[in-house]
């Protein structure tokens, strides 16, 4: 029988290698890549980098993040957040399993951060990833959650009732939705690309009505006041996430008719039924409009 170490040691060997010989481009994005604060409300901040947008909530009890982006920019988030407070990261909840929200928890959960996530999203990170070569890269201990829940969380810190929300099949099967009552600041992760078309990973449970679901959860918890927090994009208001909601469902029910039509994946995408909408967003930054009837098409046909 393989021991469990040796095995561990051998896929840490692949990821090395693996590092090693990634295009310097990418390394020079890493290390080009500024960390950026935005302060939303008094002691809650919106963290930009590369990789997903990140929460962050300072205050007398504790310094608690939402999400902590790729591994080789921890040192750079540490240092952008001690430029708002002197107390060190020690709550980290994960809104899903991807990398770009999840990658820091290694380095964050040896310096004794206390990371929390959705059960599917351990389950998720314990099985490992798999690279283009086929290897599966399993996560050190540090880099999973301690605290894990099904369909919602409380946290009472810095003055704040913080409630996560499961929103089921929505960009994945383990999506929180995270919502800061008394300051009217919503973190919605991935269920919400704000601009740009989503990206749904149908592979991991991700369904486009599922998307819908979170915009109404999320618009259902806001008002005109309340700051929105995407998964990637700008800061964003309730205004903002109603119009991605209606684009999207507008783009559904037109996929739907057509697939009712009997039409092929390829006629839809011929007939772009997002045309109406594709200069609302920027796909520069995102999917195509093509892709996004790929994954709509593919969502609705499961």
């Amino acid at each position: 029988m393989i021991r469990a170490d040796t095995t561990r040691a051998k896929l840490a060997l692949v990821a090395a290698l693996w590092v090693g010989s990634a295009p310097l481009f990418a390394q020079s994005q890493m290390e080009d890549t500024r960390i950026e604060a935005q302060q939303v409300a008094d002691g809650i901040y919106m963290i930009t980098g590369r990789g997903g947008n990140m929460g962050l909530s300072t205050g007398d009890d504790s310094t608690f993040l939402i999400d902590d982006q790729f591994a080789p920019l921890t040192d750079k988030i540490v240092a952008a957040i001690a430029g708002i407070t002197d107390h060190p990261v020690e709550y980290i909840l994960n809104t899903h399993w991807h990398g770009d929200h999840t990658g820091g928890n290694e380095n964050f959960g040896k310096q004794g951060a206390l990371i929390m996530a959705h059960d599917k999203v351990r389950s998720r990170l314990v099985n490992g990833k798999t690279t283009d070569t086929g290897e599966v890269l399993l996560p050190e201990p540090e880099a999973l959650p301690v605290v894990t829940f099904n369909d919602s969380l409380t946290l009472h810190v810095n003055k704040q009732t913080i409630k996560g929300v499961h929103v089921h099949h929505a960009h994945t099967d383990g999506d929180v939705i995270v919502h800061f009552e008394e300051a009217n600041v919503i973190h919605m992760g991935d269920t919400f690309f704000n601009q740009r078309y989503p990206w749904i990973d149908l592979k991991s449970g991700g369904h486009i009505d599922g998307v819908i679901k979170a915009a109404k959860v999320a618009l259902a918890l806001s008002d005109e006041h309340t700051r929105i927090i995407p998964g990637h994009g700008p800061l964003a208001s309730k205004l903002d996430l109603q119009n991605h909601h209606d684009r999207i469902v507008a783009i559904r029910e037109e996929i739907t008719s057509m697939i009712a039509a009997g039409q092929t994946l390829e006629e839809i995408q011929a007939a772009k039924p997002t045309a109406p909408f594709d200069s609302e967003v920027d796909s520069s930054v995102s999917i195509s409009a093509e892709r996004m009837v790929d994954i709509i098409y593919k969502s609705l046909s499961q």
